[in-house]
């Protein structure tokens, strides 16, 4: 066992020193694209500034000929491409069980280690995997003299790994955070769905027969569709919360159906995630806005600070009680929306209008 004393120490001589916390910053959607898509590659440099977080997608979705040219349409992008202040630039590597992992990693961090701020590792199953890509990152990191740590995101897609998730979460300081993976995950769990992510119709609970209807049980009864992963978004986020690091809803796979999709990604703001993958640029704009404070949220946010004080007692605000409690949920969502509206300017003006109403 690793003693607590050298958690924070770099794991290879020359190595950038651990981080203590990890960065907040607005993280609403994680934007995929190919970079061994030419097209899709070409349009990267409109996205900045556009999207929290553009990641270059090695893994799922990459065809096996095609691995070696992502590699090297990302290197490109790296190296060409200046993200600026607002975005953030990440890369998901091919998983550690497959022929391409080592390559991926030794050839992105000594080229462009230094813009790449996470590297998302697939199907994590235990702390054991993140302690190997961590000392491997450290090593590379001294070799090619960065001064700034790379930070490491795990998904989460088998059930051993969703078993050891609170270990996984504290495996590392380079701990970013996690993000759920639906269609891995339900593979693993033997969950009788084809689809990725979102609800599914025969999930349901049904209606009390009515007593006075002579139909009985086969008289009209309202069914009424659950969340397949509310538990699962809700351990994770527990996880993620214990360990100061952050919370991702995955994929939404149905591209067209983008009002499932916004339901999907609300249940995940609303238990704690702070942001979701994006498949297709639709699903940008539903991201940033279910993963941004509505104004009415703010403004009673707003109004409970105003009114709470110093912070203790409580008050009664449109007949509801407010107390200490009421105050630490406020902070939560105004310190989103201050982030938030420091870096987006059509948040800032919603934002300031709240204030002045």
């Amino acid at each position: 066992m690793r003693s607590a004393k050298d958690f924070f120490r770099p794991l290879a001589m020359g190595a950038p020193a651990p981080l203590r916390e990890i960065p907040v910053r607005p993280s609403r959607v994680i934007h995929f694209f190919d970079p061994s898509n030419a097209k899709m590659a070409a349009k990267v440099p409109d996205l900045v500034g556009t999207v929290d977080i553009l990641l270059g997608n090695l893994e799922d979705g990459v065809k096996a000929e095609n691995k070696i040219a992502a590699r090297e349409g990302l290197l490109g992008i790296g190296r060409a491409v200046d993200f600026g202040s607002f975005t953030q630039f990440w890369t998901r590597l091919n998983a550690l069980d497959s022929p391409w992992f080592l390559d991926d990693v030794t050839a992105l961090i000594p080229a462009i280690g230094d813009k790449l701020d996470v590297v998302m590792i697939p199907k994590v199953e235990g702390a054991e995997d993140i302690h190997y890509v961590d000392r491997l990152l450290a090593q590379l990191e001294a070799k090619a003299g960065l001064t700034r740590p790379v930070m490491v995101h795990a998904i989460l897609e088998t059930a051993r790994g969703m078993a050891n998730v609170e270990e996984i979460c504290a495996a590392s300081p380079r701990m970013q955070g996690l993000s759920l993976g639906p269609a891995d995950l339900a593979a693993s769990r033997r969950m009788k769905t084809t689809r990725v992510g979102g609800g599914h119709p025969g999930y349901l609970v049904r209606q009390d027969p009515d007593p006075a209807d002579p139909a009985g049980i086969d008289g009209q009864r309202a069914t009424y569709q659950q969340d397949l992963w509310h538990y699962t978004i809700a351990r994770m986020v527990d996880a993620c919360a214990m360990n100061g690091i952050l919370p991702f809803y995955g994929p939404f796979g149905d591209i067209k159906d983008v009002v499932a999709c916004e339901d999907q990604f609300r249940n995940a703001y609303l238990l704690g995630c702070v942001g979701a993958w994006s498949l297709h640029p639709a699903q940008i704009t539903v991201a940033k806005k279910v993963f941004s404070p509505d104004p009415a949220d703010v403004v009673h946010a707003r109004r409970v600070v105003e009114a709470m004080g110093d912070g203790t007692g409580a008050v009664m605000l449109g007949g509801k009680m407010e107390d200490d409690a009421s105050l630490k949920q406020c902070q939560v969502l105004l310190a989103l929306a201050d982030q938030l509206a420091a870096l987006d300017p059509a948040l800032a003006a919603a934002y300031a209008d709240t204030a002045a109403g």
